[in-house]
């Protein structure tokens, strides 16, 4: 089997040795200048090796952007902007500790309203589902975009997808009355719809919002609920006792409960994952066991569609930004790529944060393995990730009893066992503060590890989808409630 030049294991270093570190987290304001462009504003990426109904598997990628969306505001909605060109990179195998991606997927919206005359910007009427891939009559609002494969190898671009002609277009957004169909019972006064397991039982606007191309490719736009769930307040309050110790009776909270965000969700096929060795007759090709994934956010320069970019938004991992750079980097890293990340190595090394926590010594290169270079690494043999929801499926990943088979490394010695999800990819449902406290040896005692819930907040405002585009369901502008379960208020 063909084994990489560069051996993983030092990205499984910080999971074989647990040491005193940071509370780990993902704020969605992670640098100064990007939280002036929400837009643009990358909030979380997500990869994981997924299945479908008939059997492929796909390096599921993900990112969202647009942070604390209020759900039904007005008259105008939150959209994918047409002058930013947002990316998924993937790094194979060498290339990943090189930080250079072998591949990128840029995807580039396109916006126009069916009816300029009127005050009623998103919506004409009540919204009916119309056929995939078409928008319906009354839906006003209507975005339509591109998606372009870079192969940074062979320095071809090639076009998997493009407006409707192939599908791609957005769905709206849940207002709620007048977008009923997101909503339980079909009832724009109820709550958004909880996550299902069958294609079939998705609603309707997102199931017309999911589109095939060639080579397999599957690709979702839209908004959606706010994925990552963690008492983020606490953490930049200083208040690492999640409202515990000050008996602040608000304590704890999900920062990103009520909220939603825009959200590209692009499915993979794995053989399109393929490393190339020798020129020619020579040349061999071998599926690659190993992706890095992350994203980037370009802004056109001179305020219109298509470019020229400006880099002006970065994500990896999450945490790594807002929790280890400081101030004089941040802006830097947003706007730089991966085959720089070197450069913070003294901030990964020591994290101001460990003194703020009064924290021990770290491990050497025990952050470095995840961050440095900022990629969400993948082993691509495992066969598909648990997927929250599943009876399987733990928060806490690894921690949780949650790994899976490793085709070609075994980094614990146990035989090939390792993460079921984050660092080992990124999954929606990944309780990912818990599992760095964890892993950093800020909570325990193992081996039993069950019941750490570091935060205090140990589940989403919504379950996620078992079904591609995976993201739960975008909340309800007429019932949803910040910081709490609130989506159930009203439900059946």
């Amino acid at each position: 089997m063909h084994m990489p030049k560069t051996a993983p294991r030092l990205f499984w270093t910080g999971f074989a040795a647990l040491a005193a570190g940071p509370a780990m987290a993902s704020s969605h304001m992670d640098a100064p200048k990007i939280t002036l462009d929400d837009a643009a504003n990358t909030t979380d990426v997500y990869a994981f090796v997924s299945e479908d109904a008939d059997g492929r598997q796909y390096l599921t990628t993900a990112l969202a952007v647009y942070p604390f969306q209020e759900p039904g505001i007005g008259p105008n909605n939150f959209q994918f902007d047409e002058r930013v060109r947002y990316t998924i990179h993937i790094a194979l195998e060498d290339a990943i500790a090189e930080g250079e991606p072998s591949l990128s997927y840029h995807f580039e919206f396109s916006t126009r309203y069916a009816n300029e005359d009127t005050i009623r910007q998103a919506f004409l009427g009540p919204v009916q589902p119309a056929g995939d891939g078409a928008f319906p009559a009354n839906q006003n609002l209507r975005q339509t975009y591109t998606i372009t494969k870079t192969d940074h190898r062979t320095r071809r671009d090639e076009v998997l997808g493009d407006g409707m002609r192939d599908g791609l277009i957005v769905p709206v957004n849940n207002q709620g009355l007048l977008t009923p169909f997101y909503n339980q019972n079909n009832d724009g006064d109820r709550p958004a719809r909880e996550g299902v397991d069958d294609a079939n039982a998705l609603d309707p606007y997102t199931a017309s919002a999911v589109a095939t191309l060639k080579d397999g490719y599957v690709s979702f736009a839209g908004q959606r609920d706010d994925g990552f769930y963690a008492d983020i307040q606490s953490i930049f309050d200083l208040d690492f006792s999640f409202g515990a110790n000050t008996g602040t009776p608000t304590k704890p909270f999900d920062s990103q409960g009520g909220y939603n965000v825009h959200t590209i969700v692009l499915n993979i096929p794995l053989d399109e994952l393929q490393v190339r060795d020798g020129r020619g007759v020579n040349e061999t090709v071998t599926p690659a066991q190993l992706a890095g994934v992350y994203a980037t956010t370009a802004r056109s320069r001179f305020n219109r569609a298509r470019g020229p970019y400006d880099q002006v938004g970065r994500q990896g991992n999450p945490l790594f930004v807002e929790a280890l750079l400081p101030l004089s980097q941040k802006d830097q890293y947003n706007e730089g790529s991966p085959e720089d990340d070197a450069q913070y190595g003294d901030a990964v090394d020591s994290p101001e944060l460990l003194a703020l926590l009064g924290g021990s010594e770290l491990i050497p290169g025990l952050l470095r393995s995840i961050f440095i270079p900022d990629m969400i690494k993948v082993d691509l043999t495992t066969g598909p990730a648990r997927l929250a929801g599943a009876s399987d499926f733990d928060r806490l990943g690894v921690f949780g009893g949650d790994v899976l088979q490793s085709q070609f490394q075994d980094p614990f010695g146990n035989g090939g066992l390792i993460p079921g999800g984050w660092p080992n990819g990124r999954r929606f449902g990944d309780d990912v503060i818990d599992i760095a406290i964890i892993a950093l040896g800020l909570a325990g005692p193992g081996p039993d590890f069950s019941g750490v819930d570091a935060d205090r907040v140990s589940e989403n405002d919504i379950t996620y989808n078992q079904v591609f585009p995976y993201a739960a369901t975008p909340l309800n502008g007429r019932v949803h409630d910040h910081h709490g379960r609130g989506n159930e208020a009203g439900g059946e």
